[in-house]
């Protein structure tokens, strides 16, 4: 309900508002006036949601606790939030991360526009992640299975919040510049041609121009991971060959969950490997193909696979 004479609106509950749903997170625009926006957020259990600094972005956000328990992850200190808590910033500085502990929901309220971040851009972009593995033979959760495992890992290895939130991102995204690449390249069974390989090994490239080309500054971020996630640390990988300390930190835990996952699924033309058979293909791959400190650490996750 709407009264133009006093200049407010009434939604009563259960009333619809612009939702969006993604996995783990239902987000709904409460309110929207002059570039300020109150939004509504359920983060369910074990699921992250983040916020971080962008160029040209100088904001007040505010978050307050409605119900559930999550932890705020700012740099390396966490702190238990629950109902009744809040925080703001005038903008943030930092990347922040909230992980639900049990199902919780919040208030985001944000001196500019956001939601259309959630509605259009980064979710347009994962929605194309998810068609990009379905057609190159993956199930639709490959891409939340890589992220999920490469966030575990990544907090293993004590990343900072920034470096999390970039590897959040660029680790669901890792593939999306295959949407460039000729169907019958990306779904030929057999071994490729040496031209089909060249033409495989720029997905790479057209990632990052895909991510870039957004100009949002989350997306061009994880162009970092999306262009390195195929070096190795020797390097004898591929699109520049860098090797060692030259790959992005995210880019290197990628490449170790990436091949993980490639190893252990069910391919059309193949069925995947048991676990331990994959866990010794990497061990194998340590110096090499893989950074030894990520490597290692990601064997040492072995009974959380």
């Amino acid at each position: 309900m709407i009264s133009k004479e006093f200049g407010f609106s009434l939604r009563k509950k259960g009333q619809t508002i612009e939702t969006v749903r993604q996995k783990g997170l239902d987000v709904g625009l409460l309110a929207s006036y002059g570039g300020t926006e109150v939004i509504h957020h359920k983060l369910y259990e074990d699921h992250k949601w983040a916020m971080g600094p962008t160029d040209e972005w100088n904001s007040l956000e505010f978050i307050y606790v409605l119900s559930g328990k999550m932890k705020f992850i700012y740099g390396n200190e966490e702190i238990l939030l629950s109902a009744g808590d809040h925080f703001h910033c005038e903008p943030v500085k930092e990347d922040i991360f909230l992980q639900a502990i049990n199902d919780s929901e919040f208030i985001y309220v944000c001196g500019q526009p956001i939601f259309h971040y959630y509605s259009h851009n980064i979710q347009s972009m994962k929605d194309l992640a998810i068609s990009v593995e379905e057609k190159d033979g993956y199930t639709s959760d490959h891409c939340q299975r890589i992220m999920e495992l490469s966030m575990m890992l990544g907090k293993k290895l004590g990343l900072a919040s920034k470096d999390l939130y970039t590897l959040n991102l660029g680790s669901f995204l890792h593939d999306v510049g295959k949407i460039r690449v000729p169907d019958h390249v990306l779904n030929k069974p057999d071994k490729l041609t040496p031209e089909e390989w060249e033409l495989m090994k720029k997905h790479t490239i057209y990632g990052v121009e895909i991510l870039e080309d957004t100009n949002i500054g989350y997306l061009k971020d994880a162009a970092k991971i999306v262009g390195q996630h195929h070096e190795r640390y020797d390097g004898s990988g591929y699109p520049f060959g860098l090797k060692g300390d030259e790959i992005y930190i995210g880019a290197k835990i990628v490449a170790v969950v990436d091949s993980y996952d490639a190893m252990t699924t069910d391919r059309v033309y193949r069925k995947g490997m048991a676990k331990e058979d994959a866990l010794e293909e990497l061990q194998k791959g340590i110096g090499s193909l893989y950074d030894p400190d990520v490597a290692k650490a990601f064997l040492e996750l072995a009974d959380q696979l």
